[in-house]
């Protein structure tokens, strides 16, 4: 009875184990549009500017795009720079609307890159929650 249990412990052991290794080296960078902006948020956006990026430390950040048209979104990862690619389309000049995105990412992304119809943008303010 005493090798069994033991048997059973360390074969729970070592998936878990198993298990903690791959929850370490899965990504979990994600890109969402936010319809509802937590009001905190709402209060930092700057709607004269074009590009905002409001981090919230090791959770996220949210990525504001002020653009006069719908957006269509992708988002790529490279060598630790996420590239998030924002495609403007129906554009119409009298109308500004504000784009909300969440994006995740983990320790290895180092870098987050904005390209608008294909040209890389700076971002015009960067702040934290």
């Amino acid at each position: 009875m005493k090798k069994v249990l033991i048997y059973v412990f360390l074969v729970i052991g070592i998936l878990s184990a198993c298990n903690l290794s791959v929850s370490r080296s899965s990504s979990i960078l994600s890109f969402s549009n936010i319809e509802n902006v937590p009001e905190d948020v709402q209060d930092i956006i700057d709607s004269n500017l074009k590009l905002q990026l409001i981090n919230e430390g090791e959770k996220g950040a949210y990525i504001i795009f002020h653009s006069s048209g719908d957006i269509e979104t992708d988002i790529e990862s490279q060598d630790g720079t996420i590239i998030v690619n924002l495609k403007v389309t129906n554009s119409q000049d009298d109308v500004i609307k504000q784009h909300t995105y969440y994006l995740t990412t983990d320790p290895n992304h180092e870098e987050i890159v904005v390209r608008v119809n294909g040209d890389s943008i700076p971002f015009d303010s960067v702040s934290s929650l």
